[in-house]
């Protein structure tokens, strides 16, 4: 292959030249690099020789270079709890540890209307590579496009498909709910509360489509008295759990939306003199640090957040590799049962 030995020599080989010299598309080149079994045995066998005669390896830094792009890969989140924002740190500075990329953060606010307005000033000033998208972020269509358009890279992390699967992150967060409601119903709690998040958020929206369907299945009704909207912070769960503990209906048991909230409702219930979880059961979700540091330990619901960053930064470097997924990464939940919860005495 004399084309490849001289790309060899010159030593510019892309997945373009590679897509050129074995006369097959990018994504054909980009199925074999992932070893996709879509691809016919000679046409991988020929893609291979010429990935092998070019030394090709992919260099995810070589796009940034050629937009005249930074290094910088930017976190966008709208309010999540801090403990969230930590870990997803840490396992974005995992997946770039051996690269020339830098991790930035952007928060934002999606109750301010030129949210979008300040985020294309971020791109146009930083030049960031790519952008990694927690919810609620990721469940923003008009964002998406505005990235689309000013070819930036970027990963969604969101509860449900908005994407195509090289920029999605799935978590699986009905599910987690839903085992958090068997799990309470399987212990015969039937007055069971529900603090959840905003209804705009289509994560919170998920979890309690969950929780419901998990109690469902146990015969067992959510009550709209016993359901309160909060923000997902430990001031709102507080409040909220006040509120369902001098109703009308007191609850035996609470499924918070995040573990914040979930320490927020243990403050709570000591205010009023309860105990955990004799008089309330409490469960959380997210399985930050907090929860087996609360006395008693929480009952939460496992969404691996660092692996999650890790994968969506690995999601970006493919990207820029011209690597493309065709199957989507996604998490699924579990309950992590310590001391928070038990049957109830009434």
């Amino acid at each position: 292959m004399q084309e490849a030995a001289e790309f060899k020599l010159q030593g510019r080989a892309t997945i373009n030249d590679i897509a050129r010299i074995a006369k097959v598309s990018k994504k054909t080149v980009s199925r074999v690099i992932n070893d996709s079994p879509l691809v016919k045995q000679r046409t991988r066998e020929v893609v291979k020789a010429i990935i092998a005669e070019l030394g090709y390896t992919p260099d995810p830094q070589a796009r940034a270079l050629a937009l005249r792009r930074s290094f910088l890969v930017g976190l966008v989140y709208d309010s999540p709890s801090p403990q969230y924002v930590v870990n997803m740190q840490r396992g974005i500075l995992d997946a770039l540890e051996d690269t020339d990329f830098q991790l930035v953060l952007r928060p934002v606010s999606r109750t301010d209307a030129n949210y979008p307005g300040r985020l294309r000033q971020f791109i146009q000033h930083h030049k960031p590579f790519g952008l990694i998208l927690p919810p609620s972020v990721s469940e923003d269509e008009e964002l998406s496009q505005m990235f689309r358009d000013h070819d930036v890279d970027y990963v969604r992390i969101a509860s449900g498909m908005l994407d195509a699967p090289a920029r999605m992150i799935l978590t699986h967060d009905g599910e987690g709910a839903a085992q958090a409601a068997r799990h309470l119903c399987a212990l015969g709690h039937t007055d069971i509360a529900h603090i959840h998040g905003p209804e705009s958020f289509r994560c919170a929206h998920e979890r309690r489509s969950g929780f419901q369907r998990g109690l469902a299945e146990a015969g067992v009704t959510l009550h709209p008295e016993l359901t309160v909207e909060a923000g997902y912070t430990f001031d709102s769960g507080l409040l909220a759990m006040e509120r369902l503990l001098y109703g009308k209906r007191r609850p035996t048991a609470v499924f918070a939306g995040n573990d914040e909230m979930a320490t927020g409702v243990y403050v709570a219930v000591r205010k009023a003199g309860l105990r955990i979880p004799e008089d309330v059961s409490i469960v959380g979700f997210d399985d930050t640090p907090i929860a087996g540091r609360l006395w008693p330990a929480l009952t939460t619901v496992r969404l691996p957040i660092r692996e999650m960053g890790h994968a969506a930064a690995r999601l970006l470097l493919d990207q820029a590799a011209g690597i493309e997924r065709e199957e989507v990464t996604s998490f699924t939940p579990e309950i992590i049962v310590r001391e928070s919860t038990a049957a109830p005495l009434r």
